[in-house]
C-alpha cells in the first residue's frame, strides 16, 4: 500500500513541477485552442490557451509505473490502452489549433478506433489474464462467458466517450478524473493488486497536478490527448478489477455528461427540433441557467465524490 501511495505522490509532485514549463512550451510553439463557435459565448476569451497538455498527466503516470512491468506484465494493458487513446487524440488536437485550417478526424474513424480497442482489450483480459466475469454487489462474482467482449468493450467506448464530453470547462475532467481514479486505486488496493493501483494513484496525482494549470481560468487545455487517455485507463481498471459495474457511479458525472448529449440529440430528432436542455453537455446547460463556470466545476466535483463513495463502499461491502 505505502508503495502505491508512494507513486501517486511522486506523480503529483512531478507533474506539478513540469506543468510550468510545459505551458511555456506549448505557448512557444503556438499550441493554442480554437474555441467552438457554437459554445457559450463566454467560452470564447479561452480562445488561444494551449492545449494538449494532457501530455503532462499519461505522460507523468506512464513514468511512474512503466517500472512496474517487470514485477507486473498485466499492467502493459492500461499503459497500452492510455498509450493508443492518447495518440488518437494528439492527432485530432492537431486540427483544432487556432490560426490553422479546422479540421477533426472522422467520428465514425473514432468510434471504430473506440471499438477495436475496446474488443483487444477484452480479448487480452479474458484470454491472457482469466478475465471474463462482474462482481455484482452483495452478489458475487459472475461469469458472462463469450458475452464479457461485448461488454468490455462497451465499457471501454462509453468510458472514453463520456471523458471526452465532460472535458468542457476549466478543470471539470481532471478533477472528476483523480477522483475516480483514487476510488478504483483503493478498490485496487482492497483486492490486493499493488501495481494496479500505483497506476491509479499515479494517474490521479498527475491529473491533480494538471488540475493546478487547468482550474479556472485556465493556463492550458488537456485536450483529447488528455480525455481520451484518461478514459481509457479508468475503463481498463474497473474491467481488471471486476468491478465495472459500479463505474457508473464512480463516473456519474461522466455517464450523465454523455448521457445529455444523446437524450439531446434524440429528442431534438423525435421533436422536430426542440430542445430537452439549454444546451449540451450537461455541463453547458448549467452555465446558460446563470452558474458561473467554478461553480458549475466545484458542484460536479461534489457529485463526483459522493458517487465514487457510495461505488466503492458497494464495490468493498457488497462483492
Amino acid at each position: 500500500m505505502i508503495h502505491a501511495l508512494s507513486v501517486g505522490a511522486m506523480a503529483l509532485l512531478v507533474a506539478t513541477l513540469a506543468g510550468a514549463p510545459l505551458v511555456s512550451a506549448l505557448r512557444r510553439v503556438r499550441l493554442g485552442k480554437a474555441i467552438n463557435p457554437w459554445g457559450p459565448r463566454s467560452h470564447q476569451a479561452k480562445a488561444g490557451t494551449p492545449t494538449m497538455g494532457g501530455v503532462l498527466i499519461w505522460g507523468t503516470a506512464l513514468l511512474f509505473t512503466a517500472v512496474e512491468l517487470a514485477r507486473e506484465r498485466a499492467l502493459g494493458v492500461p499503459l497500452g490502452a492510455v498509450l493508443a487513446l492518447a495518440s488518437l487524440g494528439l492527432v485530432d488536437d492537431l486540427g483544432s489549433l487556432q490560426g490553422q485550417r479546422q479540421w477533426a478526424l472522422n467520428k465514425r474513424l473514432k468510434f471504430v478506433v473506440f471499438i477495436v480497442l475496446g474488443l483487444t482489450v477484452a480479448a487480452v483480459l479474458r484470454w491472457r489474464l482469466g478475465h471474463q466475469g462482474v462482481l455484482v454487489p452483495f452478489v458475487g462474482e459472475f461469469d458472462l462467458g463469450p458475452w464479457y467482449l461485448l461488454a468490455a468493450a462497451a465499457v471501454l467506448v462509453l468510458t472514453v466517450g463520456g471523458v471526452a464530453v465532460t472535458d468542457g470547462l476549466d478543470g471539470l475532467a481532471a478533477g472528476t478524473g483523480a477522483i475516480a481514479y483514487l476510488a478504483y486505486g483503493g478498490i485496487a488496493l482492497a483486492q490486493g493488486q499493488e501495481a494496479l493501483a500505483a497506476f491509479a494513484f499515479a494517474m490521479a496525482g498527475a491529473a491533480l497536478a494538471f488540475l493546478w494549470y487547468n482550474s479556472y481560468p485556465a493556463q492550458m487545455f488537456m485536450g483529447d490527448t488528455g480525455a481520451l487517455a484518461l478514459g481509457g485507463g479508468l475503463a481498463v481498471l474497473a474491467l481488471m478489477t471486476d468491478q465495472w459495474l459500479v463505474l457508473p457511479l464512480i463516473g456519474v458525472v461522466f455517464l450523465l455528461e454523455g448521457a445529455s448529449v444523446y437524450i439531446q440529440v434524440a429528442y431534438f430528432r423525435l421533436t422536430g427540433g426542440r430542445r430537452l436542455f439549454r444546451m449540451a453537455p450537461l455541463h453547458h446547460h448549467f452555465e446558460s441557467l446563470g452558474w458561473p463556470e467554478p461553480k458549475v466545476v466545484q458542484r460536479f466535483w461534489l457529485l463526483g465524490a459522493l458517487g465514487a463513495l457510495v461505488g466503492v463502499v458497494l464495490a468493498l461491502e457488497g462483492a
